[in-house]
């Protein structure tokens, strides 16, 4: 089974590796010819690098925290059962607090993709 795995891997590999070479060959001409247009192609090309990092970094982050919030909530509530009610509306709105650093990641990162510094 170990076999079929890594030739299925090294099957798919090769298919990523030799595709953008078939496909692209008329990518690259054209993106050639416009050169007026590389500018703004360089820009979206960081700006999509600086949303994949952002968003991977705020996702690393909040999942991080959300799971001390979470085994210690699990730890108090194993220690002295009858505060469960406090731990846990404590531990939902923390909840909901790091996963708002989240979401503003997130938004940060719409604005900066969407924007458009080349308008006329």
């Amino acid at each position: 089974m170990k076999k079929f795995f890594a030739v299925l891997f090294l099957a798919g590999l090769m298919l990523m590796l030799i595709a953008p070479l078939a496909f692209g060959a008329n990518g690259a001409a054209a993106a050639a010819a416009t050169t007026a247009s590389s500018g703004k192609l360089h820009y979206y090309a960081l700006a999509v690098l600086g949303a994949e990092v952002g968003i991977g970094l705020a996702a690393l982050g909040t999942g991080i925290g959300q799971g001390h919030a979470v085994g210690g909530a699990c730890q108090g509530v194993a220690r002295n059962p009858g505060v469960q009610g406090k731990i846990l509306t404590t531990l939902i709105i923390g909840l909901a607090m790091i996963e708002s650093l989240a979401i503003y990641a997130l938004v940060i990162v719409l604005i900066v993709f969407y924007a458009n510094p080349f308008h006329v």
